[in-house]
C-alpha cells in the first residue's frame, strides 16, 4: 500500500477505534480454529498482522500463542497495549514494511485486514505477509467473500471475472475507502503455489443487524507453507 492510501486506511481506523469499535465485541470463532491448527503443529510464535485493539489478539495469546501485533493504527495500538501491557514491547504501529528484513516465522495471522485496497494492493499484501511465513510455517486468513451484501453506498471499481471485485465507499465508516471482496477463485489462485491447505477454505456468513439489512461473507482459510 502506498504511504498516501496507508494514511488515509489508518485515520479512518483511528476514528474507529476513539468510537469504540471492537471493544466489548467477543473474539471470532476461527480463533479457536487458529490454536488448534498452531498448537498440534507447534507454530507458537508468529506475527498477527491487522491486530486492531485485541478482541482476537487477546484470546490467541492467552492460548499460548507469542504474536507480534501489527496496525496500522496508532489508536487500536494504544488501546491494545492498555489492555495487555506485558505485550507492549511486541506491539508495533505500521504495516509489513515496518519489519526487518528477511523475518521469517512459523505463524502469520491476518484476520479482515488483506482486503483494504483494489486488487493488485491486497493481493502485493497478501505475498508480501506469505514471504513471512517459514517453511512448514502457517498462514491462516479470513477476508470478505464475493457473496456478500455491500450495504453502504458504493461504486463497483473493479470486476473480474472470476467474481471477485472491489468497491469504493461512498458513504459510512469506510467512506472514500476501496476494499475487495475475493471469490474462492482468487483466493485459492494466491495460495497455489508453495501452500497447501490445512483447515480448507470455508464460508462464513454473518446476517447484520437492524437498521443494517442483508448478510457479510468472509473467506477463512488455513494453509501450510510446503516449500520456499
Amino acid at each position: 500500500m502506498d504511504p498516501k492510501s496507508e494514511a488515509t486506511v489508518a485515520t479512518a481506523w483511528d476514528a474507529e477505534y476513539v468510537a469504540g469499535r471492537y471493544a466489548t465485541e467477543p473474539p471470532l470463532p476461527f480463533v479457536d480454529d487458529i490454536v488448534a491448527a498452531a498448537l498440534e503443529r507447534g507454530c507458537r510464535r508468529g506475527i498477527y498482522v491487522g491486530c486492531g485493539n485485541g478482541r482476537n489478539y487477546a484470546r490467541l495469546v492467552e492460548s499460548g500463542l507469542d504474536l507480534i501485533g501489527l496496525d496500522v493504527s496508532a489508536e487500536a495500538i494504544q488501546q491494545l497495549a492498555d489492555r495487555l501491557p506485558d505485550r507492549r514491547a511486541q506491539l508495533i504501529v505500521g504495516e509489513i514494511a515496518a519489519l526487518r528484513p528477511g523475518t521469517h516465522l512459523p505463524l502469520v495471522i491476518g484476520i479482515q485486514v488483506f482486503q483494504h485496497g483494489r486488487v493488485a494492493e491486497v493481493s502485493a499484501h497478501i505475498r508480501a505477509a506469505q514471504a513471512l511465513v517459514a517453511p512448514g510455517g502457517l498462514f491462516c486468513i479470513r477476508v470478505n467473500a464475493d457473496a456478500t451484501d455491500v450495504f453502504h453506498d458504493h461504486r463497483v471499481s473493479e470486476q473480474a471475472a472470476d467474481g471477485s471485485y472491489t468497491v469504493q465507499y461512498l458513504d459510512g465508516p469506510k467512506k472514500g475507502l476501496f476494499i475487495h471482496f475475493f471469490s474462492r477463485r482468487s483466493l485459492t489462485e494466491l495460495f497455489a503455489t508453495a501452500f497447501t491447505p490445512v483447515m480448507p477454505m470455508r464460508l462464513s456468513v454473518t446476517q447484520r443487524d437492524a437498521p443494517e439489512i442483508g448478510q457479510w461473507s468472509q473467506w477463512e482459510g488455513i494453509w501450510c507453507r510446503t516449500h520456499v
